[in-house]
């Protein structure tokens, strides 16, 4: 039973920076993937990032490239998500994921997800 837990959400000003962590227990060895998503309500769970935890590879939505720098630190099986230049419509509850890197961009393909962190820009 794979179980995440995000921290680092919270309110930002535009053009500013906020740091997201997903800390992973129970790492099963099909899911060689972390992603982080995000959530407005009312709508669809939106993919962000990925990495690989093996090689390192790395996926972003058009939208945050240059902005957003997903990271992963293998011994503490801890995903980061390093947001830069903030937007307001960055503003969502951000959720990591655990599952194949082969599948990072759908969320019904993840295996366990943590319990998501709001994060709040205002411009």
């Amino acid at each position: 039973q794979v179980e995440l837990i995000e921290s680092g959400g919270g309110l930002a000003q535009a053009g500013g920076s906020l740091r997201l962590s997903c800390e992973a227990s129970g790492r099963t060895f099909s899911a060689d993937g972390m992603a982080w998503f995000r959530q407005d309500p009312g709508k669809e769970r939106e993919f962000v990032a990925g990495i690989s935890w093996d090689d390192g590879y790395v996926d972003y939505i058009d939208s945050v490239r240059g902005r957003f720098t997903i990271s992963r630190d293998s011994a503490k099986n801890t995903a980061y998500l390093q947001m830069n230049r903030l937007k307001p419509e960055d503003t969502a509850v951000y959720y990591c994921g655990s599952g194949a890197y082969a599948n990072r961009r759908s969320p019904r393909l993840m295996y366990a997800w943590g319990k998501g962190t709001l994060v709040t820009v205002s411009s």
